[in-house]
This record gives C-alpha cells, sequence and structure tokens, in this order.
C-alpha cells in the first residue's frame, strides 16, 4: 500500500523555527482587532455536461451521463478564522500575483474592515508576497493594505500547519467533486462566496465580547478542535455572500 505524503527535512533548524512561529500565532487569545486567518488556494477543473441531465421526478433520482466535457479551470482561494468559525472562497479564473492581491484587498476591505490588522498564515507560494500589492494597486493603496498585514508563512514541506488546507480537503471531498455544468470563464472569475459556519463572524464576535476575557487559551483550542470535528462530520452549512 502507498499514500502519497509531505515528508519534512530531518533536523532542519529553518523548519522549527517556521513551525513553532505558525504554532505560537495559533495559540494567541481571539482578538476581534488583530484576527487570526489562514489562506490557501488551489485549482479545480470545471466540466460541462455534454447531454443534459434528467432532472429528479418522483421514484426516480437525478440522473446524468458519463461523458463531459472540459470547460476550464478555477483557483480558489481559501481564507479561514479558526477562532470565529468563519471562512471564505474567492473563485478567479488565475492565480497571478494580481488575483493574490486582489482577494486580500477583499479580506481586508470587505470581509475585516474595521480590524486594525490581519494576522495572515499562509505557505511561501512566489505570489503569496507583499510585492504582489504593488503590482496590482497605486503604491499609495499597496502601502494601505500591506501595513494592515501581518504574515507567518509555514515552513517548506510543512503546509500541513495551515488549517486553510484542512478546509480546502473538506471541501474537495464534500462540495467540488461533482461536475460543474455549463460554467464559463464569466462565471467563474471574480466570484466570492461565504461559507461561515456554525456562526457567521459577527455572531462569534458578539459570544466572544460575552465571553469572560480571562478565557483560557487552552478552552479556545478545544472549541476550535470541536469545530473541526462538527465540519467533518458535514454538519457546516454554506451559503453565497
Amino acid at each position: 500500500m502507498k499514500r502519497q505524503w509531505v515528508i519534512p527535512p530531518e533536523q532542519s533548524a529553518r523548519f522549527v523555527a517556521k513551525m513553532e512561529d505558525v504554532l505560537s500565532v495559533y495559540r494567541r487569545p481571539y482578538d476581534p482587532n488583530r484576527p487570526v486567518v489562514c489562506m490557501d488556494e488551489m485549482s479545480r477543473q470545471l466540466l460541462r455536461h455534454v447531454r443534459d441531465p434528467i432532472e429528479t421526478s418522483p421514484g426516480t433520482p437525478y440522473r446524468y451521463d458519463h461523458h463531459y466535457e472540459r470547460n476550464g479551470t478555477a483557483q480558489l482561494f481559501t481564507f479561514f478564522e479558526p477562532l470565529a468559525s468563519w471562512r471564505a472562497v474567492m473563485v478567479r479564473g488565475r492565480r497571478t500575483k494580481v488575483d493574490w492581491a486582489e482577494c486580500v484587498r477583499r479580506l481586508l476591505d470587505t470581509c475585516y474592515p474595521d480590524a486594525e490588522t490581519v494576522v495572515l498564515v499562509m505557505d511561501n507560494l512566489n505570489t503569496h508576497d507583499l510585492s504582489s500589492l504593488y503590482e496590482a494597486f497605486e503604491p499609495q493603496k499597496a502601502r494601505r493594505l500591506a501595513e494592515r498585514l501581518e504574515i507567518h508563512y509555514t515552513p517548506e514541506h510543512g503546509s500541513w500547519l495551515n488549517m486553510a488546507e484542512i478546509e480546502q480537503s473538506v471541501l474537495a471531498r464534500q462540495a467540488k467533486k461533482k461536475s460543474t455544468a455549463d460554467s464559463s470563464r464569466e462565471q467563474k472569475a471574480d466570484q466570492s462566496f461565504d461559507m461561515s459556519a456554525p456562526v457567521s463572524r459577527k455572531e462569534a464576535k458578539k459570544r466572544r465580547k460575552a465571553t469572560s476575557p480571562e478565557k483560557s487559551v487552552s478552552s479556545s483550542a478545544r472549541g476550535q478542535g470541536a469545530f473541526l470535528e462538527e465540519h467533518h462530520n458535514g454538519e457546516s452549512a454554506s451559503e453565497q455572500a
């Protein structure tokens, strides 16, 4: 039996340093002014039906033909705030520096307009860099966005430390295995989906305000683990933003 695995390098001081940095970020207590958000991206192939499916009718299940046509690809940029049980998926036609920069702009200006700083955990892909903001926007705008980011990179061969990767794994297994019929490039590009569950960010913030500030980090970690267990059991809901 074989299984693909990410094998970290042995006795790597660089790996350990980055790993402990990310783990220390995860141990921070919830702070609405400095939310910790994990980010990852993946590519999905889009398919088109060759023959129209037959809709469900009493006593007859939904039926579709096994033949399909390839219809391009879509890039899914996933943002996940573990301590608020919130995630969003932004869909782009490509995965260039400009695409990453636009998703980060949306994250800051639309999802977290009131946060002082967004603590962003992600892998060290060549597009995941502050210079991408300057390629996409005017210098003043790029600087404004950059000043609101605190970036922490997962170690090489250690992307499993990124919690957004867990979210994408669940998304791939539960939601995106089915073919996407009649999905054109105009439909798939520049879309955003708020997949908050089990509560929205606003509701999570209200609950945190009602909680004693002396709440321990270990309690937050237990809540985070419970959320992941619920999510894997399929109890999370999805809705379009």
